[in-house]
């Protein structure tokens, strides 16, 4: 039997990988392009969950940037809710960035017993603290402050992330340049409106308040989309809910509020 020419040959190759790639080929479809809900973690908020694309994806770097009173913070509690509901939690609390509260996270619905609260001074101790808990794997959410690390070092908490299937949440006033470049999310938060209850000064309470969230980057949703949170107040002590005052505010007046009642 005279051997095959190398063309013929080639030719008889070619064609057998392309009968193996049609037979193994699926037509790609838009939900290829949208993470499955495993894979989201939902803050229960409609309007918010539908600016996300259904929710904050987990194996990425997430950021909630805005002042301290924006409400940042209660959104984070809500992610943390959510995981604690199911899992385990960690949340780094550096001294330069300021603490959470227990008792208004488990207002909120946080489960402390599953919640790891770990102390970290500098910034190198919070990437260290965080590398140790991407690391473990035991953790669906991860929430450290914005603070300023070498593009090295969000490269690897980038990549423990995506290999732990963990949100890695950094609160803080604004993202440096090199988390802003390895975060997938950034969500900017503003307080909005304020509600208040009973009389005016110092004899009022708060009530409620509203926060604007802004989408300004997203890899795996729609950017620049925005959603409206509807928060109660944790404040448990005071008159009941009656007489109740709205107050709009604009930039320089956000910035001059300071609700001691706000997460």
């Amino acid at each position: 039997m005279a051997a095959l020419d190398p063309q013929t040959h080639r030719r008889e190759a070619l064609a057998g990988l392309r009968a193996a790639l049609v037979t193994e080929h699926r037509a790609a479809t838009e939900a290829a392009f949208v993470p499955s809900g495993e894979r989201l973690i939902r803050t229960g908020v409609p309007g918010l969950d539908a600016a996300l694309g259904g929710g904050v994806p987990r194996g990425i770097i997430a950021t909630l940037e805005g002042a301290s009173t924006s409400g940042r913070c209660t959104v984070a509690a809500r992610l943390l809710a959510v995981a604690t509901s199911q899992g385990l939690a960690a949340l780094i609390q550096s001294d330069d960035t300021g603490t959470l509260y227990p008792p208004a996270l488990e207002a909120a619905g946080v489960a402390l017993e599953r919640l790891l609260v770990v102390p970290a001074r500098e910034p190198l101790g919070v990437a260290r603290a965080a590398d140790i808990l991407l690391r473990s794997g035991a953790f669906t959410v991860v929430a450290i402050p914005a603070v300023v690390l070498k593009a090295a070092v969000w490269t690897r908490l980038a990549a423990l992330a995506h290999r732990a299937n963990a949100l890695l949440l950094a609160l803080g006033t604004q993202a440096s340049n090199e988390l802003g470049y390895f975060a997938s999310l950034r969500v900017r938060m503003t307080l909005d409106r304020v509600r208040w209850n009973g009389g005016t000064g110092q004899f009022a309470t708060l009530a409620g308040y509203d926060v604007r969230a802004d989408v300004v980057k997203a890899k795996r949703s729609i950017p620049h989309v925005s959603a409206f949170v509807t928060c109660a107040s944790f404040e448990r002590r005071g008159p009941r809910l009656a007489n109740i005052r709205e107050r709009s505010l604009a930039g320089a007046d956000a910035d001059r509020l300071r609700a001691r009642s706000i997460l």
